[in-house]
C-alpha cells in the first residue's frame, strides 16, 4: 500500500470515496493543488481501517497524516494515534455539513441540476420517509444508489463558494500549509 503513495509527503485519510470526492472538490475551490503539494487523499473503506492505514502510511512510509471523519468515528482516529490537531471532524457527518452549508433550497437546486429532484420527490413519498425530517431524507437519499454518495460529495461541495466550505473541509486541506 505505501508504495502507491511514493510521491506524497502527506496523506489525508478519509472514510470513503464520497469524502475523497468532497476533499478534492474543496481543494479545487480553494485553488490548492494537493498532488503538487505532495498530498494524497486516501479513502480507507471505512473508519475502522484507520489504524492499519496510519501504521502503514504514517509509520512505515513516514507520511504526515491528517484525517477527516464523522463525529461518531472520531474514536477510531484517536485510537490510531493521529494527532488531535490533524483530525477534522464533521458533525454529525460530511453530508450534513454540506447540506447545512448549502441550505435546503440550494441542495434541492443541485438535485434538480443533476436530474435527481423528481426521484427525490418520489423517495420522499415512501411511507418510511414521510415521518423523517428533510435532512434525514436527503441523507438517506444520497446513500440509496451505488455511486450517488460519491457523486453528491463532489457536486454539493462544488456548489459552494470558498467562504462557504464547511470548516472540517477547509481545515483538512489547509492544515500544515
Amino acid at each position: 500500500m505505501a508504495g502507491q503513495w511514493v510521491d506524497a509527503s502527506t496523506a489525508i485519510l478519509v472514510e470513503g470515496a464520497s469524502d475523497r470526492a468532497a476533499v478534492l472538490a474543496a481543494a479545487r475551490i480553494l485553488g490548492v493543488d494537493l498532488a503538487s503539494d505532495g498530498v494524497a487523499v486516501v479513502p480507507m473503506g471505512g473508519a475502522m481501517s484507520v489504524r492499519r492505514f496510519a501504521a502503514e502510511l504514517g509509520g512505515d512510509a513516514g507520511l504526515r497524516l491528517r484525517g477527516l471523519c464523522d463525529a461518531a468515528e472520531l474514536r477510531f482516529f484517536q485510537r490510531a494515534g493521529l494527532d488531535e490537531g490533524a483530525v477534522f471532524v464533521c458533525r454529525p457527518d460530511l453530508e450534513a455539513e454540506l447540506v447545512r452549508a448549502l441550505g435546503h433550497r440550494r441542495t434541492e437546486d443541485v438535485l434538480e441540476r443533476e436530474g435527481d429532484l423528481r426521484l427525490f420527490r418520489m423517495f420522499q413519498q415512501q411511507p418510511a420517509q414521510r415521518v423523517r425530517s428533510l435532512d434525514q431524507q436527503l441523507h438517506r437519499f444520497f446513500g440509496t444508489t451505488s455511486g450517488r454518495k460519491e457523486h453528491y460529495g463532489a457536486v454539493l461541495t462544488s456548489a459552494l463558494a470558498a467562504h462557504e466550505l464547511p470548516a472540517p473541509l477547509r481545515g483538512v486541506i489547509g492544515a500544515g500549509q
